[in-house]
């Protein structure tokens, strides 16, 4: 009701007195001020071993805590955008980096890093002696592990798929390569980079959960935040502060969606690929008052200059590209030496994993990893399945009709933001009492953070299709399910392809969590590669985690290098716009 009774831009412009200006003045100081008050808290003195003061459950703390993990989110979320252009760019436009870089990325999205944290911990606290900010940083870190990759993925494959007479057409202009990069290339690839940004987001509520309690030198610590007063309320069986933290968690996320989500969406519409004008675009009251800011626009007019400056000496830094030649003999040669040496270098890692298997765990228990990373990979399988039948028809709704968009967009963020872990218990109760085995259960479990991915990707894809493409496939009389084989499926393939690498990648990590699960004294496991590396860890068997670990990277490659690789290759060849 907000979107349609707020005035409209040209409406606010007409008051002399500057409305919006003034609203947008006290807002910025409001957000500064509550910034700069969050923030003193990561600078207390803090030296090991002593503790964090512990985490009170008076709800009156909560929206200190709420503002303490929403700026680790955000803080990861500007890291996790800075990292996925410049690794995303770097992968797609260097053909030898590539070969290591996106494989490397398959293995980072898949591998469970909080296993890895309290290695990483000591050295934050290291860089920051004697204060709070090592244990803030090494949150932001694990929050920025849940959030980077599918972000990293999302730009990758938009700079692969860029159109082809786009792409000539900026050469024949002799664009350099930063004009390519803001007026072609970023463009192009923004609506999909923020749907996953989005997705990524929600996401991150899960590990908040999760790193505000962390584990160094023997020595746990708790940092301030709603996930760890959700922990705290769990452990004292305090069902009235639950009930608070749930309340306060959904109210920040309807927050978040509103005041940032929803502006930077239906700022975001102005890059699709449109020849027409027919369709109603996406609706947000924020950007329609900053827009009719007088006081915006004079500041874009003062900094114009600097910017000038900026985008000639970034054009001068990366010259224009000149056509891409014929493959050359001197280029086959280089070609086959960086081959020769990446087999090199992948052969000497072979030959170290041999090696630290037979002198520890031993060639049965390799094969033993191998059947349960089996079994785990016929879950992911289902979870991909399940999850592209149900989610992208709803996706593509949804970024079809701005409408439909302007309405679920909110309901699709908070159920991709609700920290999945806050129900894995009454799920685990629910199992018991149905006499449900884990085998089938963790399915479930493993689905509820994994298919959110194909959604966002699904939603991405579909408000990528330019209108009038729709247009002339509703004039020739394609419905239903031609219509879907001769648009919709090729039009969104390639963000398929990203959501569902991501979603596979969600699932593996998953699994760490999804396979053993506790109610009380109650314990149940799935057989599967995920519950057999939580199981070592729980023992710290090192030789059982690393083991563990370099099989489930061993599978997600494989499928990445069989599947993923060629689907991906499909998509630039035969579903390219």
């Amino acid at each position: 009701m907000l979107q349609k009774t707020f005035p409209s831009p040209e409406t606010l412009q007409r008051f002399s007195c500057g409305l919006s200006d003034v609203a947008v003045t006290l807002g910025t100081l409001v957000l500064l001020g509550v910034i700069a008050y969050i923030s003193q808290g990561t600078f207390v003195p803090f030296v090991p071993p002593n503790t964090v003061p512990s985490i009170s459950l008076d709800p009156h703390y909560l929206p200190y805590y709420a503002g303490r993990s929403t700026l680790r989110m955000f803080i990861a979320l500007f890291c996790s955008t800075i990292f996925a252009l410049v690794y995303g760019y770097v992968a797609a436009r260097n053909r030898y980096a590539e070969r290591i870089m996106v494989p490397l990325l398959d293995i980072l999205q898949s591998v469970p890093v909080l296993g890895f944290l309290s290695v990483t911990v000591t050295g934050f606290i290291a860089l920051f002696p004697g204060s709070l900010l090592g244990l803030e940083a090494a949150c932001i870190f694990a929050i920025f592990t849940s959030q980077a990759w599918n972000m990293t993925f999302s730009f990758y494959q938009s700079l692969k798929m860029v159109p082809h007479e786009l792409d000539e057409a900026a050469t024949l202009y002799q664009f350099t390569g930063w004009q390519r990069f803001t007026q072609l290339e970023l463009p192009n690839a923004t609506i999909a980079l923020l749907w996953n940004a989005m997705m990524s987001f929600g996401g991150g509520w899960f590990f908040v959960a999760v790193s505000e309690n962390i584990s160094v030198l023997n020595q746990k610590y708790t940092l301030p935040g709603i996930g760890s007063y959700v922990a705290a309320a769990v452990a004292a069986k305090d069902l009235s502060a639950l009930g608070w933290a749930l309340l306060t968690i959904i109210v920040v996320i309807v927050l978040v969606d509103r005041l940032f989500w929803s502006p930077l969406n239906a700022w975001a519409q102005k890059f699709r690929l449109e020849q027409s004008v027919t369709t109603t675009g996406t609706e947000s009251w924020l950007l329609d008052l900053l827009k009719a800011a007088r006081l915006l626009r004079l500041m874009r007019q003062i900094f114009a200059p600097i910017g000038e400056i900026f985008n000639r000496f970034m054009s001068f830094l990366t010259p224009p590209r000149s056509f891409q030649p014929r493959e050359t003999t001197g280029q086959q040669w280089s070609d086959r030496i960086y081959n020769l040496i990446l087999l090199l270098l992948v052969g000497a890692l072979l030959v170290a994993g041999v090696h630290f298997i037979l002198a520890t765990v031993g060639l049965s228990e390799v094969f033993k990893t191998f059947l349960l990373g089996l079994l785990t990979l016929g879950r992911v399988l289902i979870v991909l399945v399940i999850g592209t039948l149900i989610w992208t028809p709803v996706g593509v709704a949804i970024g079809f009709n701005p409408k439909l968009a302007n309405l679920l967009q909110p309901v699709v963020q908070f159920l991709a933001s609700f920290p999945a872990n806050f129900i894995f218990p009454f799920a685990t109760l629910f199992f018991i009492r149905a006499n449900i085995s884990l085998d089938w259960g963790s399915i479930l479990l493993m689905s509820l953070g994994a298919q959110w991915y194909i959604l966002f990707n699904a939603i991405a894809g579909a408000m990528s299709v330019p209108t009038d493409l729709r247009e002339m496939a509703s004039d020739v009389g394609l419905r239903n399910g031609l219509l879907w084989r001769k648009l919709i499926l090729p039009s969104i393939f390639s963000a398929w392809i990203t959501g569902g690498i991501t979603a596979v990648g969600g699932a593996w990590n998953a699994s760490i969590v999804s396979e053993v699960v506790s109610w009380g004294q109650t314990t149940l496991t799935a057989r599967g590669l995920g519950a057999y590396i939580a199981q070592a860890t729980t023992v710290g068997d090192w030789s059982r985690i690393t083991l563990g670990v370099g099989m489930m990277s061993l599978y997600v490659i494989g499928m990445n290098q069989l599947v993923w690789r060629r689907l991906y290759q499909l998509a630039e060849n035969k579903y390219h716009l």
